[in-house]
């Protein structure tokens, strides 16, 4: 019989158990991040009007920048992105665009308001991702306070505008004249 070695990429103990829960939270967000930016790149391609274009088009280059930045705060902290957690991302993305609407071709007109809503409640939770590295930066020197905050400060204004689009689509949404 041959013994059978196990490798592990974090060490064993304490310091190595927060490692690998923060390697399963850091992998979750990038799943959450890889919808985000899925999802901002369509709705950025697909404007309801002509006014929110340019602004959904500012969005999704910011939020897929947000993205890459997870991906090199992951490789700083020694931290392997798992290829399975953003494909998740990808496919939930891709699941998200069958939903009942009563139309098999076309998009539904609740369609872009569902979606904003989805887009702000992901940047929420990438900004409370943000937050959460932020207060780790205070005790690990690989992670630099001054970018979370730049990271955290345009998750904020993502989300007041996406805030404003939202409620503008809701009003145009469901105006009964």
């Amino acid at each position: 019989m041959t013994k059978r070695t196990v490798t592990r990429s974090v060490p064993r103990g304490p310091r190595g158990d927060r490692l690998a829960l923060l390697g399963v939270y850091l992998n979750d967000h990038l799943a959450g991040a890889t919808f985000g930016t899925q999802l901002a790149r369509r709705l950025a391609k697909n404007p309801v009007d002509a006014a929110s274009g340019d602004t959904l088009r500012t969005l999704a280059t910011e939020i897929t920048a947000d993205r890459a930045a997870l991906l090199r705060l992951m490789k700083d902290l020694g931290i392997r992105a798992r290829g399975y957690k953003a494909g998740a991302g990808w496919a939930a993305e891709k699941i998200g665009r069958l939903k009942r609407n009563r139309r098999l071709l076309s998009r539904s007109p609740l369609s872009p308001l569902l979606e904003l809503e989805a887009l702000r409640l992901g940047v929420a939770g990438k900004a409370a991702g943000w937050r959460t590295l932020r207060e780790l930066a205070e005790t690990d020197a690989r992670l630099d306070a001054a970018r979370l905050d730049d990271l955290l400060e345009r998750a904020d204004r993502q989300a007041e505008t996406l805030e404003q689009l939202r409620v503008r689509q809701a009003a145009e949404s469901f105006r009964t004249a």
